[in-house]
């Protein structure tokens, strides 16, 4: 299993001091545990693209590309680029480019996004929200399988072979993931298209969503797909003890959980929620390097996914606590889970 760290790098005020976070410090700090996650031994890691003023990436690939340069083995991803907003043609050459500075390590994790600001942004319409993905999904396809294309839609110009599409990147192709949240439709889509799947379990029970995972791999094996790979995406932090674990992640996790549940109508975050979500079958992953080795093996067993990705930043963690749950998930976590694996 490929085991590695997603981030959407929160710059939210800090629910503890009610200071905002500064960005170009918070992004400095980004980077020295991209080389951390790579010096550790991590397989991944992703960055999200938003645009709003909690988040501070809207770009991933130009942090990526700076990751390139002072990493040597880890696999750099976005997570997500939403595609729906963007050009296709643009994304693709972006991440060949990532993938030229870094020797072959860059990945695509497209989606469509859990927030919409990107619609107006870029003048997109959001009634369009799911034609523009599926259309702009099956382009950046065939942009990857072949430099020079014939290819005419709905929400883009028309592109003929007369014009090819560079750079190329160093891997034969880049690597596609489709981000998905609940939805049957999501996973059929890229089960037909033949695409890797990230699945963001970020609340309730995971066992709840072995359904999708078998609807997806039904429908893979009968469009000619039989050896996909499946990921996992959750929250969570590795600390030294339960307890201190638990206490760290708690208001941070609570504060973006309450906030983002006020924009679309849900309550607050109660510690008995919380509980919930860090016992044994809960969705957090928030506890010492035993309890999170556990999580991950009894998910595995669920799901027989070979790809788990931890978002330890939901929320304003601070720095030196991030440091800490990235060493201990690579250094304690993830040879426990390869172990596991290999005799199983």
């Amino acid at each position: 299993m490929q085991l590695g760290i997603y981030t959407f790098v929160d710059v939210k005020a800090d629910p503890a001091t009610g200071k905002q976070m500064n960005v170009p410090q918070r992004i400095k700090e980004l980077m020295e545990e991209i080389a951390l996650a790579d010096q550790v031994g991590l397989d991944v890691f992703a960055i999200g693209e938003h645009h709003r003023p909690d988040y501070a990436i809207s770009s991933p690939e130009m942090i990526l590309a700076a990751a390139a340069m002072t990493t040597k083995n880890i696999r750099l991803s976005s997570g997500v680029t939403v595609l729906s907003s963007d050009d296709p043609v643009r994304v693709f050459q972006r991440f060949a480019t990532v993938d030229l500075l870094s020797g072959g390590r860059a990945e695509i994790m497209a989606g469509r996004g859990s927030f919409i600001e990107s619609f107006p942004l870029f003048g997109y319409d959001l009634k369009d929200y799911d034609a523009l993905f599926s259309e702009k999904l099956e382009l950046l396809i065939k942009i990857n399988e072949s430099e020079r294309i014939n290819w005419s839609g709905k929400h883009r110009a028309a592109i003929t072979t007369q014009s090819g599409i560079y750079p190329r990147p160093y891997q034969e192709k880049l690597p596609i993931w489709v981000a998905v949240g609940g939805t049957p439709e999501s996973v059929v889509r890229a089960a037909k298209l033949g695409l890797n799947i990230n699945i963001a379990i970020i609340g309730g029970q995971p066992a709840h969503f072995q359904p999708l995972v078998k609807l997806y791999r039904d429908v893979a094996a009968q469009s000619g797909h039989p050896n996909l790979e499946v990921g996992i995406g959750s929250h969570g932090l590795v600390g030294d003890t339960p307890l201190q674990a638990r206490n760290d992640y708690f208001g941070p996790y609570g504060d973006v959980m309450s906030r983002i549940g006020r924009e679309r109508g849900w309550g607050p975050m109660t510690q008995a929620q919380y509980d919930a979500l860090t016992s044994p079958r809960g969705a957090l992953l928030t506890g010492d390097p035993q309890e999170v080795i556990d999580k991950i093996l009894y998910e595995h067993s669920l799901f027989g996914n070979t790809r788990f990705l931890m978002q330890m930043d939901t929320g304003v963690v601070p720095h030196d606590k991030l440091m800490r749950s990235i060493e201990l998930f690579g250094t304690h976590v993830a040879p426990a889970v390869r172990k596991a694996l290999v005799h199983t």
